[in-house]
């Protein structure tokens, strides 16, 4: 039996699995499309809900409401100025799940920072750049709710979820 070197195997092993990794991915089947229109079209598994009515907003004053389901804790900020995803008649109204991606714990808004907080772990999100991860023990963003503004009757509501929240493997129940 012939002697392998530590390096000559490493080499065959990991040529080994990258092609098995290819196969893998070339391999992968696609269901084909029935045709129609529901195979053109793309439908948002979420529910549209109306949150508030962005009038009664106060800048930098935090209101909660839950979404997607009546377990999804989440946050709605009207800023003070316009911001990444923002809505409403100034580009300012933002929302977030309330669960941080760390470990789940509720996040709290810090008025003066413009910032949520984490007070089990000390994650700090920014809400005014789309809810980034700045420092702490999360790796991810907070999941932002997508919001919509409706100026004929001045609602806001939520219509998705960027991003996973916490302890789902999918947003939808």
């Amino acid at each position: 039996m012939p002697k392998v070197s530590r390096r000559d195997f490493l080499k065959t092993s990991g040529s080994s699995v990258a092609a098995g990794a290819a196969a893998t991915i070339t391999g992968v089947a696609v269901a084909p499309s029935t045709g129609g229109a529901a195979a053109t079209s793309a439908t948002s598994p979420y529910e549209k809900k109306t949150v508030a009515q962005a009038e009664t907003l106060k800048t930098n004053v935090p209101m909660s409401f839950t979404y997607p389901d009546a377990s999804s804790p989440c946050t709605l900020i009207k800023l003070g100025q316009a911001a990444p995803g923002g809505v409403g008649p100034d580009g300012d109204i933002v929302a977030y799940s309330s669960l941080c991606t760390h470990m789940g714990c509720p996040v709290v808004y810090d008025a003066d920072r413009k910032v949520f907080k984490c007070p089990c772990h000390y994650s700090t999100f920014d809400a005014e750049m789309a809810g980034q991860m700045v420092c702490g023990q999360a790796t991810e963003d907070l999941p932002r709710i997508v919001l919509q503004y409706d100026a004929a009757d001045d609602s806001v509501q939520a219509v998705a979820v960027d991003g996973l929240i916490y302890g789902r493997q999918a947003n939808i129940l």
